[in-house]
């Protein structure tokens, strides 16, 4: 798997704390290798985000991407659950 990320992504990331930073990279090397490994709960979203997808990084912090080929990501936010979708 391919991952490019957007520059928002890169904006945010670089804002993390260190630790959240470490456990991001560590999560997409994971997505980059097993994309369905059942640790990301990967998903497809709905509503004003429809043809975007999730993946989990914490318990509360998610990672939203959409495919821009077959095996390239475009890895699009990283925040929390609550102020990604608002609940």
């Amino acid at each position: 798997m391919i991952l490019v990320p957007s520059s928002g992504f890169r904006k945010k990331m670089k804002r993390l704390p260190a630790k959240l930073q470490q456990i991001v990279k560590e999560r997409l090397g994971l997505f980059r290798e097993h994309p369905s490994h059942p640790l990301l709960n990967d998903h497809a979203l709905s509503g004003n985000r429809l043809g975007e997808r999730s993946i989990n990084i914490t318990g509360d912090w998610r990672l939203i991407y959409t495919f821009i080929a077959p095996d390239t990501a475009y890895l699009l936010d990283v925040d929390t659950h609550h102020n990604l979708y608002g609940s």
